[in-house]
């Protein structure tokens, strides 16, 4: 499988030399890093090559690099039940960079670059209906960016009195994740982080 994928990958970089940044085989899985300019026709190669015929979309999603000039990796998955290869294809973006959408080549990427956009933040030039699919309409920030408070910032509930769904600011009753951590390892013949509180039994 591996010699396969490198037999691909050189197909690939001689057929588009222009589009591939970078390519690498890892666990016998293919990655090929192109600008995000160029996604778009490079998808189209992908599915159209007789050598590729990656005529399956499995999967988009992306990668939040916080301290990175170029904020996010946005990763599509693809498949050639012909060939029986997979391919993962990664562009690198900035928050204010529009990525173009493939749903002209693949339909199935509507649904995929919603998630994107909701979870991420990440924008997407030419897409017919780019709003929420996942979150509530008034939903505030991108809940898979790193920057994301695990909290969130707003809680969503339902009031008796009132006869319906109400939005509020999240509000801690205790300080957040101030655990009294105890290790459950006794008897162990080294010391772990909290084992240092465990009180000494009374002689």
């Amino acid at each position: 499988m591996s010699e396969a994928l490198h037999d691909l990958a050189a197909h690939i970089a001689l057929k588009r030399p222009n589009d591939v940044l970078a390519s690498q085989v890892a666990f016998d899985e293919l990655t090929v890093e192109v600008p995000a300019s160029r996604i778009v026709d490079f998808v189209a190669f992908l599915k159209s090559d007789s050598a590729c015929r990656f005529s399956s979309l499995v999967d988009i999603t992306a990668v939040d690099y916080p301290s990175r000039e170029k904020r996010f990796d946005v990763v599509y998955h693809f498949l050639s039940m012909y060939q029986n290869h997979r391919i993962r294809v990664k562009i690198a973006v900035d928050e204010a960079d529009m990525v173009p959408s493939v749903i002209e080549v693949h339909e199935s990427a509507n649904w995929f670059e919603r998630e994107v956009f909701d979870m991420f933040g990440i924008l997407f030039s030419n897409h017919p209906d780019l709003r929420r699919i996942l979150t509530d309409y008034g939903f505030r920030g991108h809940p898979l960016r790193k920057d994301f408070p695990t909290t969130g910032y707003i809680e969503v509930r339902y009031d008796d009195e009132k006869k319906r769904v109400v939005y509020e600011p999240v509000s801690l009753v205790q300080e957040y994740r101030q655990f009294d951590f105890m290790s459950p390892w006794e008897g162990a013949h080294y010391v772990l982080p909290g084992d240092e509180k465990k009180k000494e039994p009374v002689k």
